[in-house]
């Protein structure tokens, strides 16, 4: 009786043993050392192209600034995030004259945003990011905010003219 216990629980410990390394033979999807475009900006290059000023002044404001650039315009969003951060305190024993020493870990970036929409004739006919404005896990994150609303606006637009709003 309990070698029969002592047998499933070695069989079972091979089994998950087998698998974790096997696991971790598995190359993921992504092994690239640049972290993903964020999805939302993603989106915001191909469905914001074609909405008119006034569209993206409905969804996104006024621009910060504009250029004029050989028979287009280019609008710019500058978008700046303080810097957060969580204050871990290293704890050491005082000896003597000795103090108790802290640090910090950074680990929410700021940084900043200018996103710049391209306009022709009236209409939107490109979008891109500069700046500070990448986080750890994605590319041109803390550019969200800015085009968020757009994409989302570009989208109602589409479902309207296409007959697809849903009730």
């Amino acid at each position: 009786m309990i070698s029969s216990r002592i047998r499933t629980l070695v069989l079972v410990v091979v089994l998950l043993t087998g698998s974790s390394i096997v696991s971790s033979c598995v190359a993921p999807d992504d092994t690239s050392n640049l972290p993903k475009e964020d999805a939302t900006t993603a989106a915001a290059r191909k469905e914001m192209v074609g909405l008119s000023e006034a569209d993206v002044r409905m969804c996104a404001g006024f621009p910060t600034a504009t250029a004029d650039a050989g028979g287009s315009q280019i609008w710019t969003y500058q978008r700046t995030v303080q810097r957060g951060n969580l204050n871990v305190v290293i704890p050491t024993l005082a000896v003597g004259a000795v103090p108790t020493v802290g640090g910090s870990l950074n680990v929410d970036p700021g940084g900043y945003c200018n996103t710049q929409i391209r306009m022709i004739d009236g209409h939107v006919a490109e979008v891109a990011y500069a700046g500070d404005n990448n986080t750890p896990n994605h590319r041109d994150a803390l550019c969200v905010s800015t085009v968020d609303g757009c994409v989302a606006y570009a989208r109602r637009r589409h479902q309207v003219r296409t007959g697809a709003v849903s009730r």
